[in-house]
C-alpha cells in the first residue's frame, strides 16, 4: 500500500488590501467675489440715487413722457390741462408728433395763438404743416410758424427751405426759430449760421423773427450775442422763468400739457401782454405806394389890356 503524504499548506501573510491613494482635500470655494458683486451694486445704488437727487425734475418728467407715450392709443382728445394763473393769453405749438388736430375744438379752450412746424434743417418739411397751418387759421387762431434748426447745416439752406414752405401774410404772426440742437462742433460757427437765418428770413417777411430756445441752451450759448430779437423761452416746473420779465415775450411753461382737440401731450405756452399787445407783433401789411405830389400851377399873368375887357363885359351885363 503505497501512502501519501498529504502536505497541508502553510500559512499565507496576510496582504494589505489595496487602497486608493490618498488625495488632498477639495479647496474651499472662494467667496471674496460676493463682496465685490455687494460693492459693486451698493456704489451703483449710491450713484444713481446722487443723479437721480440732483437730475430728479427731468428724468420724473421723461417718464411721464414715456409714460404718455405708451398711453396715448388709450387716450380720447378730451383730457385737458388748466390754463397757468396770472396770464390772459395762452397758446400752443405743434408738429407732426401731434397727429390729426381737432382745430375748432382747440379753439374753444381759450388757445388763442399757436405755432406750427414748417421746416428742419436743410431739406426736411413737417408732414402735416400744410394741413395745421390751414385749419388753425380757418378756426380762427392767431398762427405762426417755425424751424428747427440743425446747426452743422448752412443757415441760408435753411432760411431759403422755410420761405419756400411758409406762405406768411399781413396778420400772422412772426417767424420762428428753435434753437436748442447741442450738437454743434464750434459755437462761434453755430451763431454765425443763426444769424445768416434770422437775416435772410427778415428781410424776405420784412418783419423781425422771434427766436425759441430752452433756459440751459441760451444761457450757455446764446445770451449776449442775439438780445436784439424777442425771445421765447422754454422752462419747465418752475414758478417764473428764470430770466429777467423783461428778457422774454412768451414763455413755454410746459411740455406735456392736455388740450381738447389733441390726442396726447403738447407743449403749453404763455404770452407776458395783452392780447392786443400780440396782436402787434403781427405781420404788417406791405406800404401803400406813395401817391405822385401835385404841383402847384403856376398862376396865370394877366394880359395887357384883359382888365380893361373884363370890365367892359361886367358893365354890359350890368346894362342888360
Amino acid at each position: 500500500m503505497r501512502y501519501f503524504w498529504l502536505a497541508t499548506p502553510l500559512p499565507m501573510p496576510a496582504l494589505p488590501l489595496p487602497t486608493a491613494p490618498a488625495t488632498a482635500p477639495p479647496p474651499a470655494p472662494r467667496r471674496g467675489w460676493r463682496r465685490w458683486v455687494l460693492a459693486g451694486l451698493l456704489l451703483g445704488l449710491l450713484g444713481g440715487g446722487a443723479y437721480y437727487l440732483r437730475h430728479q425734475r427731468q428724468l420724473n418728467r421723461y417718464a411721464r413722457r414715456t409714460w404718455a407715450t405708451l398711453t396715448t392709443r388709450y387716450l380720447t382728445g378730451r383730457e385737458s390741462t388748466p390754463l397757468l394763473a396770472g396770464y390772459s393769453v395762452h397758446g400752443i405749438d405743434v408738429s407732426t408728433y401731434q397727429g390729426r388736430i381737432d382745430w375748432p375744438e382747440v379753439a374753444r379752450q381759450q388757445v388763442r395763438f399757436a405755432f406750427i412746424k414748417a421746416s428742419e434743417g436743410a431739406t426736411l418739411r413737417d408732414a402735416r404743416f400744410k394741413r395745421n397751418w390751414r385749419e388753425a387759421r380757418a378756426a380762427g387762431i392767431l398762427s405762426g410758424a417755425y424751424h428747427y434748426f440743425q446747426p452743422n447745416r448752412d443757415g441760408g439752406e435753411q432760411a431759403r427751405l422755410f420761405i419756400a414752405t411758409v406762405p406768411l401774410r399781413p396778420g400772422d404772426l412772426p417767424p420762428v426759430l428753435d434753437v436748442e440742437a447741442p450738437r454743434f462742433h464750434d459755437v462761434a460757427e453755430m451763431r454765425r449760421e443763426v444769424r445768416q437765418w434770422l437775416d435772410a428770413v427778415e428781410a424776405h417777411y420784412k418783419v423781425r423773427p422771434i427766436l425759441y430756445s430752452n433756459y440751459t441752451f441760451y444761457r450757455h450759448y446764446l445770451a449776449g450775442h442775439f438780445d436784439d430779437y424777442p425771445l421765447w423761452l422754454a422752462h419747465y416746473e418752475v414758478e417764473r422763468p428764470a430770466l429777467p420779465a423783461s428778457r422774454w415775450i412768451i414763455w413755454q411753461h410746459s411740455d406735456e400739457a392736455y388740450v381738447p382737440g389733441i390726442r396726447g401731450t403738447v407743449d403749453f405756452n404763455v404770452f407776458q401782454g395783452s392780447y392786443e399787445s400780440l396782436l402787434a407783433l403781427r405781420v404788417a401789411p406791405p406800404p401803400a405806394p406813395a401817391r405822385p405830389v401835385a404841383r402847384p400851377t403856376p398862376a396865370k399873368t394877366a394880359r395887357p389890356g384883359s382888365f380893361r375887357k373884363l370890365l367892359n363885359r361886367a358893365a354890359e351885363l350890368v346894362q342888360r
